[in-house]
């Protein structure tokens, strides 16, 4: 007898093939078979008119911020992500040298507000990361491996100081870590140059392990970061994901064909590169970030001491009238620039630099300088830097996957603050609604391939991403005639529509829609064999 039933369901398997109406049978947290009269289960999913697919995999999340204490991963489920892969941009929780953990969290402060952080090795952290209802994969970030070494200083790495950041990234790939994630749109990361990232691939390279990379600008400089991404990839001879990939800035508008050949260029001579993208033209950071990056210099004190010094807010002026807002380019506005969580202001969630600007009767860079100082440099905004036409465009990609670059927020508790970015709750039921049933950008195998067997490959997960025999059973039964995003810059504390259940290692754990209070996830390490 089968643990599980879901009969009549459309199946789509996550390679991309159409769809086929079987029935599907879970037993001991794995699919046993697939087909048709598969005998008697505990329990059964009547699923006639509704499309079963692999559970979604989140290829790019900050989630290892919110899952300690929503280990419901209550907004990432509820859209039918069933993994998420953590520790992006450079930024990670662990390691934290001793005496170094309130270093870590001061800096990621704006990320991670009700975090609380300790000393430990990534052993650690991976070995006390909680029981939650999704299954994670955890990445070192190299901005946390550069803090802990170098610190917050403009300067490239000693010997000694690369040597310990290479020390530190084995300790973590022995601890089962996916690979490196790196910033270098921000600091510490944008101090460091291609050959320190080059010494930490080979090692990389050794362990078969990953790159993930938020490229160093999004902005013009877009093309010659994707470029550095790919040198890394072809001379380190690991595989490459680029984050988040987008066109940033008015002035940069329109060239997201270009890009993408860019990237091609690159495949073709045989880099392993892909890349992720949340569907929505608004980006989300540290409102700090907005701002030069010769500002940061120093750590979060010596930035508020140069905001303090109001001969320097001319500086940043001229500075972000001749060059834009640092690696996002130019924006259409201060009124698109919102803030969204704010530890010490939270009364003004919503509203814009320019609206508070105007109230106050002052420039708006003043405003954000001030609204910075109030908050202690914790700023997060959410700000419109993409063209539609271009997002589609990337969209379409086959290489490119869907990553929602969140965090699993819920409507409750302390993650339930704030005007955050709608994409936490709502990048794979908008891809699925607005971009396959309303537009028509991909179709609907396809973009069950971007969610599914198109990441797990990428990854080198060993039996996830398809709905195959003797695979992990983490499924998702969703109706493609109403599966919507339903979370908005104004109100985006909603869940996603149109989600019937999803599966987690042979267990419920949303059910009509629901959470069951499951927490079946595992956390998926990698070894010589891939990541299970």
């Amino acid at each position: 007898m089968h643990d599980l039933l879901i009969r009549g369901a459309d199946v789509l398997d996550g390679t991309g093939a159409p769809a086929q109406r079987v029935d599907v049978a879970v037993a001991n947290g794995t699919i046993a078979a697939i087909g048709q009269n598969l005998g008697d289960s505990r329990q059964t999913i009547a699923a006639a008119g509704l499309t079963l697919a692999p559970g979604f995999i989140d290829i790019h999340t900050h989630s290892d911020f919110t899952l300690p204490l929503n280990q419901r991963a209550e907004g990432k489920i509820r859209q039918g992500v069933t993994t998420e892969v953590l520790g992006n941009c450079g930024f990670s929780a662990a390691p934290a040298l001793p005496g170094r953990s309130a270093d870590l969290r001061n800096y990621l402060a704006a990320s991670a507000p009700w975090l609380t952080f300790r000393d430990g090795t990534f052993a650690e952290y991976v070995d006390a990361f909680p029981p939650t209802s999704v299954n994670t994969v955890l990445q070192v970030g190299h901005n946390t491996l550069r803090l802990m070494t170098v610190g917050m200083d403009n300067r490239a790495a000693r010997p000694d100081e690369l040597a310990a950041m290479q020390r530190w990234l084995e300790e973590a790939l022995d601890a089962g870590a996916l690979g490196l994630s790196s910033g270098l749109f921000t600091v510490p990361g944008s101090y460091a140059n291609a050959d320190e990232i080059i010494a930490l691939g080979h090692v990389l390279r050794r362990y078969g392990a990953a790159y993930a990379s938020h490229i160093r600008n999004e902005a013009g400089g877009v093309f010659a970061a994707v470029d550095e991404a790919a040198h890394v990839g072809e001379t380190c001879e690991i595989h490459v994901q680029i984050a988040h990939l987008k066109i940033s800035g008015t002035e940069n508008w329109g060239g997201a064909a270009k890009l993408l050949e860019r990237i091609e260029a690159a495949r073709r001579r045989g880099v392993r590169v892909d890349a992720d993208q949340y569907p929505y033209t608004s980006a989300t950071n540290p409102l700090r970030n907005l701002l030069p990056v010769w500002l940061q210099e120093g750590g979060m004190a010596a930035m508020l001491d140069r905001l303090r010094d109001r001969a320097l807010r001319a500086r940043i002026r001229d500075d972000i009238a001749a060059h834009g807002n640092a690696s996002f380019g130019r924006l259409p506005s201060w009124d698109d620039v919102r803030i969204a969580v704010s530890p010490g202001q939270p009364q003004h969630a919503g509203r814009t630099i320019g609206d508070l600007a105007r109230e106050r009767g002052i420039d708006p860079v003043d405003a954000a300088g001030d609204y910075l100082l109030a908050d202690e440099g914790h700023t997060r905004v959410v700000l419109r830097s993409m063209d539609e036409p271009d997002v589609r465009t990337i969209l379409a990609a086959p290489f490119v996957f869907i990553g929602s670059d969140g965090t699993a927020l819920a409507p409750y508790g302390v993650t339930g603050q704030g005007k955050p970015h709608p994409r936490y709750y709502g990048t794979f039921a908008r891809v699925l609604g607005e971009y396959v049933r309303e537009q028509r950008v991909l179709s609907l195998p396809e973009a069950v391939r971007k969610m599914t067997g198109g990441p797990a490959a990428a990854l080198g997960l060993k039996d996830r991403g398809l709905v195959r025999q003797g695979y992990a059973a983490d499924l998702t039964l969703f109706d493609p005639a109403r599966v919507a995003d339903r979370a908005t810059y104004d109100d985006p504390h909603q869940y996603a529509a149109g989600i019937r259940a999803v599966i987690v290692n042979g267990i419920v754990a949303v059910d009509r829609g629901e959470h069951t209070g499951a927490l079946s996830g595992r956390v998926l390490r990698r070894d010589a064999r891939g990541v299970a």
